[in-house]
């Protein structure tokens, strides 16, 4: 079978389980047991159940039509071919003292009676044979468990419960299942505070009618949606049980109820939510507390200092009888008149199974906490009178909070699901409402500005979002010690694949002027031994030694034409190696060593003899202006090919007739197909995108060229638009270009300052009126495009938003800007050229000039492809540092940052020259804070090494001009000399 049986953990949980059998303490219940049976069916219905809980502890999958026994000293499994062939992964167990294990396959031939014979047979050998430990509770439907069932009764067996025996040896978890609760735990906290808790503050925010029902279906679905979780394995994660979401006076504080179809009442809401992960279970549960009073806000302290005092009493060695004893009296000594409103439990054990009744907190039981075991601990007070309300539904409320913890020894229990609950982090605070117009006016002019870290709309909401929400230091430095573990290692695997790929040296194209004589015009200047310019061929014919020799174009450097006295000069220098200091010129030669023409100087007189029509100096006049205007021409198309050298081939644009195409008129594009801007139509078809200019220019954008759409809204700019940033480069204009966009003007971008500006002029009130109406029509005609091309691909094209409230000021290229996240990509959208960095081709980010003292910081992308040029993203205000930190951390990718700018360029190149010397030497771990005392320790022994990563004053200039070089718009040869100055370093 594909799926795997960990063996070392299987027989460790099985001798436990049997050890704690044969030690027959009485906590346990094993005394009078002989042996034990389970037997697992098929029922969809059944979610939870100890056999199958068991199975899944011992072997990490549940088996149904599975009969399994364990016997004194052997274990036996009775199951289909293909489960026995996964068990038999455990049979070859050689250890001294091991339980044996004995598979039996079903036989259908005779219905099993052979092997429920040896299963009976055995049985009967183990101790007494007569009291048979089982799960009383569990009786599954199906055939095999029916003949199972009558082949049992005929024999003369008692049965005894064992299943809180079995339980509370299965409670104490060991290392790995507590990290998979943990992560069980992080979905359940990403999923109520990233999706259910910005849902319901979305809906309070905006005065709407949504049912509890509605709201829960919506946490099911977010369960396993990549955008509210991540770091696990979606597929694996699950609901242990429907999103419970209660409100307006209507609360029962237990777990087994479902969420009504009542509208959610904006008052106390109870939210209770579980993740499993890997079939292990977490759950949350928060009180949300809409303008709550000083009673209601004192009674909900009151309820957190409970929970507190529960935790310092739930450690190992404690009876739970005690703990629900110690949580009680506290109620009965600070506020005794909440006793009657206070839960009978205050939790119970969680694994496997969600609830184990067996070990719950509650007045008689008098099992013991262990170290490891996790608690579901949740406590309330029910049926509590709201005397400030002003609706019927508000009179009632309840205060349910509750967590999954961790049993410790000698210290109290930890929190598992780290959401914070104070008031101040549950409180909504909204304006006192007189009526609903009212509010509505006040909420505008009153509401908070949006959190620092707030996607989309944010405003009569809680009071810090920053504070509140897992954004601490502390936190976000553990998060990025993980990364920076993961970075190392994942860097490896992606050099170890790329290794084979070399650069290819250009090799200068061998042009031909002529293939054979025949080829030569006969031409009377050729005859004459004059110069002469083909511009056919692009070849210049140049009389030597008396005879016509054809050089072609390409071969000449440069010329220059001077006149002394009576005499024209004409100097023509040809290309040979050495007259250029370019990199690898040896490449670009087919036969270095061959002998070559450096230069040759013509000269003519200027004076005209009697009879001549001109003077002989004309030939050479004529010769120059022609061999400039060839060579114009050749370098133009040389230009182009270059150009398309690297051009991936297109699919054809598949027009579609249809008359309802998705389409924008009056469009600009960027980067311009003419000098002069013009406008133009962009229409979706079947397989990509058409621009239309006015003169008749088009533009075709495939789809599967596009790697990101983003469409920007009007909010706060003065263009809306539409740009796609391509996988290969698109070629119109004589240029190569990976983003084109789309926008128009919205308002006037020029403001007459001659004009006298009165406040209440009429004209400027209607146009103020005009410019708003024309950017609410813009916004709906480009979202209804968006909507239309996202409907009409399925999805393959989806235009995504930038986040302006994230937004931060910096400078990619020459002038400051604003860098707006999406949710996936960094980008400034505005100015031009554009600035769009995708984050999955991001490996890290480093802050340079980090220090208290200066105003701003730098920040450098460092790409997975390292033969990158890095981006680079200049004068970052300071105060932006932890508002980019905090957006770095929440899209799980790793940064460092140094108090000194660092040769990227030097940096780079050791890396791509030796990547796996530079892994060995820690890898990225250098950029680390940590490690400057190493480096510092290190650098008497190796100064070589250290060389490679010394710090520069010189802040490169390449980096900045790289996107430039993209765009075509900066100069190639500056980008040279600066990389090469930098090289130098």
């Amino acid at each position: 079978m594909a799926i795997n049986l960990d063996k070392e953990t299987f027989y460790r949980r099985l001798k436990k389980l049997h050890a704690a059998w044969q030690k027959s303490e009485g906590e346990n219940g094993f005394s009078k047991m002989d042996c034990l049976l389970t037997a697992v069916g098929v029922d969809e219905e059944i979610v939870y159940s100890k056999s199958g809980a068991l199975q899944t502890w011992l072997m990490g999958y549940e088996l149904t039509d599975t009969i399994m026994v364990l016997t004194e000293n052997t274990l036996y499994f009775l199951a289909s071919k293909k489960k026995i062939d996964f068990l038999r992964q455990a049979e070859n167990n050689k250890e001294e003292n091991s339980i044996a294990l004995k598979l039996l396959t079903r036989d259908r031939n005779d219905k099993d009676e052979n092997n429920f014979k040896t299963i009976i047979e055995a049985i009967k050998g183990s101790k007494k044979g007569k009291t048979i430990g089982t799960f009383s509770k569990e009786n599954y439907p199906g055939e095999f468990m029916d003949s199972w069932r009558a082949a049992f009764k005929k024999e003369d067996f008692t049965t005894i419960d064992v299943s809180s025996a079995v339980a509370y040896v299965m409670c104490p978890k060991e290392d790995t299942e507590i990290l998979t609760i943990k992560k069980a735990c992080m979905v359940t906290v990403d999923v109520f505070t990233k999706y259910l808790k910005d849902q319901i503050m979305e809906i309070i925010d905006s005065d709407k009618k949504v049912k509890h029902s509605k709201l829960a279906e919506g946490v099911e679905s977010a369960i396993t949606d990549k955008k509210y979780v991540s770091g696990v394995d979606t597929t694996q994660t699950d609901m242990c049980y429907p999103a419970i979401i209660q409100s307006g006076g209507n609360y029962s504080l237990k777990f087994s109820v479902v969420s009504d179809k009542n509208n959610l009442h904006f008052g106390a809401i109870i939210c209770s939510l579980g993740a499993r992960y890997k079939s292990y279970c977490s759950n949350i549960v928060r009180t949300l507390l809409v303008n709550p009073s000083d009673e209601v806000q004192n009674n909900y302290n009151f309820l957190l200092n409970l929970e507190e005092e529960v935790l310092k009493k739930l450690c190992s060695g404690t009876k739970l009888s005690d703990v629900y004893e110690a949580g009680v009296a506290y109620v009965k000594k600070e506020k005794a008149d909440l006793m009657e409103n206070l839960t009978k439990s205050f939790g119970f054990a969680m694994g496997i199974e969600f609830k184990e009744n067996s070990l719950t907190i509650g007045p008689k039981t008098t099992a013991i906490a262990r170290k490891g075991m996790v608690f579901n601990i949740n406590m309330g007070f029910s049926n509590l009178q709201n005397k400030d309300a002003t609706d019927k539904e508000g009179k009632v409320y309840a205060l349910f909070i509750g967590d999954t913890v961790m049993v410790n020894e000698n210290q109290p229990a930890s929190v598992l699901t780290i959401s914070k609950k104070k008031i101040k982090n549950v409180g909504i605070f909204l304006k006192d409402e007189s009526d609903e117009e009212e509010e509505d006016d006040e909420e505008k002019e009153n509401a908070p500005k949006p959190e620092i870290l707030g996607r989309g709309k944010r405003t009569a909401v809680i009071e810090s979002k920053l504070r509140s929400e897992q954004t601490s230091e502390e936190k976000r430095k553990e998060h990025q010690k993980e990364l920076a573990q993961q970075l190392n290692e994942k860097a490896k695997e992606r050099l170890a694949k790329q290794s084979g790929a070399k650069d290819v040296e250009k090799v200068r194209k061998n042009t031909v002027s002529y293939k054979n004589v025949n080829q030569m015009p006969r031409v009377p200047e050729v005859k004459e031994l004059k110069l002469y310019v083909d511009q056919k061929y692009e070849t210049v014919i140049l009389p030597i030694y008396g005879i016509p020799v054809p050089f072609h174009i390409s071969t000449i450097k440069n010329i220059s034409q001077s006149v002394e006295g009576d005499y024209t000069y004409l100097r023509i220098n040809f290309f040979h190696p050495g007259s250029t200091m370019g990199k690898n010129e040896s490449g670009t030669y087919q036969q270095p060593d061959a002998t070559f023409l450096k230069e040759v100087t013509y000269r003519s007189t200027n004076t005209k003899e009697p009879g001549e029509i001109s003077p002989p100096s004309s030939n050479l006049n004529t010769a120059f202006r022609l061999i400039k205007e060839v060579q114009r021409k050749f370098k133009t198309r040389e230009a182009e090919e270059r150009e398309k050298e690297d051009l991936v081939k297109q699919d054809t644009l598949v027009l579609s007739q249809n008359k309802g195409n998705p389409k924008l008129k009056d469009l600009y594009i960027r980067p311009n197909i003419v000098t002069k801007r013009m406008t133009g139509s962009l229409e979706a078809h079947t397989n990509g995108f058409r621009y239309t200019s006015v003169r008749g220019d088009k533009v075709d954008i495939l789809y599967n060229n596009i790697k990101n759409a983003f469409f920007q809204p009007c909010d706060g700019e003065m263009i809306i638009l539409l740009h796609f940033h391509l996988k290969h480069a698109i070629m119109f204009g004589k240029k190569k270009h990976v983003d084109v966009q789309f926008y128009t003007e919205v308002g006037e971008i020029t403001t007459d300052l001659g004009k006298h500006q009165h406040m209440h002029d009429r004209d400027d009130l209607a146009a103020e009126q005009s410019e708003r109406e024309l950017r609410h029509k813009l916004k709906t005609a480009f979202k209804s495009f968006c909507e239309k091309v996202e409907s009409m691909t399925k999805s393959e094209i989806e235009f995504d938003t930038p986040f302006r409230e994230l937004g931060f000021p910096g400078a990619p290229f020459r002038s400051t800007v604003l860098l707006q996240p999406t949710s996936g990509c960094l980008v400034n959208l505005t100015e031009w050229p554009p600035f769009v960095i995708t984050l999955e081709d991001v490996e890290l980010v480093h802050f340079e000039r980090v220090q208290f003292h200066l105003k701003n910081f730098d920040m450098v992308f460092v790409f997975k492809d390292y033969h990158r040029r890095i981006a680079m993203v200049n004068a970052i205000p300071m105060s932006m540092l932890d508002h980019v930190k905090e957006w770095l951390n929440s899209c799980d990718i790793r940064y460092s940052e140094g108090i000194q700018s660092l040769n990227w360029v030097k940096i780079m190149k050791t890396i791509t020259d030796d990547p796996e010397g530079f892994f060995e030497s820690g890898g990225w771990t250098f950029l680390d804070p940590e490690s400057d005392e190493e480096v510092a320790e290190q650098s008497d022994d190796s100064e070589d090494e250290d060389e490679a990563y010394e710090p520069s004053d010189v802040e490169s200039g390449s980096e900045e001009s790289e996107e430039d070089s993209e765009y075509t718009e900066g100069d190639t040869e500056s980008d040279d000399a600066s990389e090469e100055s930098l090289g130098g370093f």
